[in-house]
């Protein structure tokens, strides 16, 4: 009943900069926080920042500095504009948000099909 979408990943040399977004939608009553998280190769799944409908941030550390998460809350949007990239950010990059859903106002989780980011040195 929700669905969640990303777009925005590609190839970029080390320093440089991309911007990922990431649109829930379907029968949503409210979504009270979007995250991203990233999988590398042989690594297991960390969370890289996270935002709620209040707008307080989480960051992991080797991002804080470099990586900013924001959010559209009319839209259930959620971005994350990642700067001074570096090799070690190579992954895949998913969406994640939990909220409500509007017709059983029951919980959901729901996660996108991912996007990969692959950061050249």
């Amino acid at each position: 009943q929700v669905q969640v979408v990303e777009s925005g990943g590609g190839l970029v040399q080390a320093g440089g900069s991309l911007r990922l977004s990431c649109a829930a939608s379907g029968s949503i009553f409210a979504v009270n926080v979007m995250g991203w998280y990233r999988q590398a190769p042989g690594k297991q799944r960390e969370l890289v920042a996270q935002i709620t409908g209040g707008g307080n941030t989480n960051y992991v550390d080797s991002v804080k500095g470099r990586f900013t998460i924001s959010r559209d809350n009319a839209k259930n949007t959620v971005y994350l504009q990642m700067n001074n990239l570096k090799p070690e950010d190579t992954a895949d990059y998913y969406c994640n948000a939990v909220g409500t859903i509007a017709t059983s106002r029951t919980s959901f989780v729901a996660w996108g099909q991912g996007t990969q980011v692959t950061v050249s040195s």
